[in-house]
């Protein structure tokens, strides 16, 4: 249950939040991960700060305040994937609302014959769990937002379109997530206090070449 967004944060920082707690002795290592990629996003960010005097820009912090506060959520949102190779999670209810609530008939019939029968759906929860964790790193590290934003725009829009009737969703908190993360990926947001301008300075784009010139070009 809800109390207030600090308490709130502060249980899910300490591990001691609902979905967390559920996970029994692995929400210590969900906190641990957390702690971990929430101290490397600070630290990335003062070294960033440090060495490249053109990041030191209030756009640049909120860049990287914004993405940060996304990969948290992402990386939250991944926990009621668990435990994996099951029906007992919030993924497999939340997709079976999609059989009455996607806006168009052609997804909901995919939903039902396709996504939720097992073992099919245990393939889509690892894969739905470990892109969220994905995102989460590449977000709150700054690590190839661009292709991560991109792909996130997708992920987003199949979660608009399946809930759209849901009587208990708003689609437009859909249509503002995919927004966000079409953001990051436009305006490249990893190169704003992030590992992604750390690699374009190593492999600038105009003067590498080669598969790491590709790669930063289109990661970064």
């Amino acid at each position: 249950m809800r109390t207030d967004p600090f308490t709130d944060t502060w249980l899910f920082l300490i591990g001691q939040q609902s979905d967390e707690v559920a996970l029994g002795w692995g929400r210590w290592l969900v906190a641990a991960g957390l702690a971990l990629l929430v101290l490397a996003s600070i630290v990335i960010a003062i070294r960033e700060w440090i060495e490249d005097p053109a990041q030191r820009t209030g756009r640049d912090v909120t860049l990287w305040a914004l993405r940060a506060l996304i990969g948290g959520m992402w990386f939250q949102g991944m926990l009621w994937k668990l435990p994996l190779f099951s029906t007992e999670n919030g993924l497999y209810y939340w997709t079976g609302e999609e059989v009455t609530n996607a806006a168009f008939a052609i997804h909901r019939e995919f939903v039902k014959g396709v996504l939720l029968p097992t073992p099919n759906f245990y393939i889509l929860d690892v894969m739905v769990f470990f892109t969220e964790l994905t995102f989460a790193v590449s977000l709150l590290l700054g690590l190839g937002v661009r292709i991560v934003g991109a792909i996130g725009v997708v992920f987003v829009a199949q979660l608009w379109l399946g809930l759209y009737l849901h009587p208990q969703e708003w689609p437009w908190t859909y249509v503002f997530l995919g927004g966000l993360m079409a953001l990051f990926s436009v305006f490249g947001a990893g190169r704003s206090l992030g590992l992604d301008a750390e690699l374009r300075r190593r492999y600038p784009p105009g003067l590498t070449f080669g598969w790491a010139a590709n790669l930063v070009r289109i990661a970064t």
